[in-house]
């Protein structure tokens, strides 16, 4: 019943900041991620007997790789596998339900913001027993793994039906297939003032929220519409699909222009609000007023007790680096922790289980708290309908008064996406080699103070993590940073991240764009970015 099938290895299965993501046709050619699951299996210790999560984001592929690590589960010693119904859980509920239930961790089949299809993006990447990524000892371990593997087990048995909640055996494992929205909803619930929020969609405060044909649909309709008494119809693209309906789930200015049009029309919706493929980001959207990431996490800090599951405060605040330092003058005034980190959620992780901080933020669409160990798109939605409804303000009214208390971080990222990887990597390149002389220095007629390759220094398990980007700071708080990302799967993308920060509320109504013109053009002339990418604009402005 249980088969070692030989295998050889694949040399491009390195995990990066988000596990392994490759194209659909990767994943498919022979024993390409079972080599990868059984890597992960190689890479632990402890787990016979034990508790595994399997859950994904509904997209193209997902089913059968559940399959193959149902089978491969049963066959590597697990005793049991909760998997969401249809295969689907959200990646902050599939990191919830490994904490609720103790698992000894989890498999989470996502290629979170990426486009999904035949053709198109798939991925995965493995969860430890406090909910959170794999830490790098972890992910390096498994890439190790990969580049060896001989072999792999699995379980000679029939699939198991995904589509009724149940227990079955699988080759002496049993399969626990669970409703994926309900322990979710419930802990939402424990954190927010539901009858606040209510009676304030009630009172005629109209809320929509685009799921984008993405795995959040159900989650916000059982939310939204069942508890929070929001009309049938709020949650729009409510259905998960394999191809996200042809659209590319990233809920930002681009991609959710609709939503955000529809917002800012005359007779549109009070609040919008969108999320991403996998459920973990969030776009949030008051009438007249867009706010951006970087200041969301910054005011959900300075407003966090409005919610119960906050009342007694924050214990601190964590950004990754490229995130604006707004959240830094809110951790300042209320006297708690501020923590500066690499791009990657697992790095929150240490800080949050060593009760450090309580929540966190990227500028990437990315907000959380300790309720799990991902960010969590729908939590942060909720959390900004429960700051309203506390303080009986429009988003417009919230923000611009957060603004006036404590200064503005004007802030922006440029992405160009799909660079040749030897030109992009040439560009860093030729910047790390300027950074030792570039402080005193005048770059469009800005003096640079600082400039360096960030490195962290973990401040629980001393780990340090190098080349995390380059930071280039100007006098009065301004910077530019440059940074190569790594969620995307075909050729590079270069991300620009532009911040100014701005103390007169006089000047705080300035187009972002404008106010960060000269930035801009400093970048422009220190990284020669349309030389090395070809391009002469982003591809995207965020």
């Amino acid at each position: 019943m249980i088969s070692t099938v030989s295998t050889k290895p694949y040399a491009d299965q390195k995990p990066g900041t988000s596990g392994l993501r490759k194209k659909v046709p990767v994943f498919q050619q022979e024993n390409y991620a079972e080599n990868f699951i059984q890597a992960i299996f190689d890479s632990l210790e402890g787990f016979e007997g034990q508790t595994l999560v399997i859950g994904g984001d509904g997209r193209y592929y997902n089913r059968e790789v559940i399959q193959k690590a149902l089978k491969m589960a049963a066959a590597n010693g697990f005793g049991k596998v909760m998997v969401g119904k249809g295969g689907i859980l959200s990646t902050p509920a599939a990191s919830h339900v490994i904490r609720k239930y103790h698992a000894f961790g989890g498999i989470v089949l996502s290629a979170s913001h990426n486009p999904g299809g035949p053709t198109e993006d798939f991925g995965i990447k493995y969860n430890i027993g406090n909910g959170g990524p794999a830490p790098e000892k972890i992910t390096d371990a498994i890439f190790a793994r990969t580049k060896v593997i001989d072999s792999y087990k699995i379980a000679d048995v029939a699939d198991i039906d995904l589509d009724t909640v149940g227990s079955f055996d699988l080759a002496g494992m049993t399969v626990e297939v669970i409703d994926p929205v309900t322990d979710y909803a419930d802990l939402m619930e424990t954190l927010f003032d539901f009858p606040a929020i209510r009676s304030l969609i009630s009172g005629g405060f109209r809320v929509v929220i685009d799921s984008m044909s993405a795995v959040t649909g159900p989650y916000a309709v059982e939310i939204l519409e069942k508890r929070l008494g929001a009309p049938a119809g709020s949650v729009r693209n409510e259905v998960p699909l394999p191809d996200f309906g042809h659209h590319h789930p990233d809920p930002n200015l681009v991609h959710a222009k609709e939503l955000y049009d529809d917002v800012m029309s005359a007779d549109g919706p009070d609040f919008g609000a969108a999320s991403d493929g996998d459920g973990d980001r969030n776009m949030v959207v008051g009438k007249g007023m867009f706010v951006t990431p970087s200041d969301s996490l910054a005011m959900i800090a300075a407003n966090a007790t409005c919610a119960p599951g906050y009342k007694n405060g924050i214990a601190g605040i964590a950004r990754s680096m490229p995130t604006s330092a707004a959240a830094d003058r809110v951790a300042e005034k209320l006297g708690i922790g501020m923590f500066e980190t690499p791009t990657g959620w697992k790095f929150f992780g240490n800080l949050m289980d060593a009760g450090k901080v309580t929540v966190c933020g990227e500028e990437s669409f990315g907000t959380g708290s300790d309720h799990v160990r991902e960010k969590d798109g729908l939590w942060a939605v909720l959390f900004w309908l429960n700051i309203v409804a506390a303080r009986k303000q429009s988003v417009k009214q919230i923000v611009e008064s957060h603004w006036a208390e404590y200064g503005r971080n004007y802030y922006s990222r440029h992405d160009y996406e799909g660079v040749d990887t030897d030109n992009a990597n040439a560009l860093v390149t030729a910047l790390r080699a300027k950074l030792d002389s570039l402080p005193g220095t005048k770059i469009n007629g800005l003096t640079v103070t600082a400039a360096d390759d960030f490195a962290y220094h973990d401040p629980i398990d001393h780990s340090v993590s190098k080349n995390q980007g380059i930071r280039i700071l100007f006098e009065g708080g301004s910077r530019i940073v440059f940074r190569l990302s790594g969620t995307g799967t075909s050729g590079a993308t270069l991300r620009l991240y532009v911040e100014r920060y701005e103390p007169d509320a006089s000047r705080h109504g300035i187009e972002t764009q404008e106010a960060l013109a000269d930035l801009i053009a400093a970048a422009e002339e220190v990284a020669e970015i349309k030389r090395y990418t070809g391009m002469n604009e982003p591809t995207v402005i965020t």
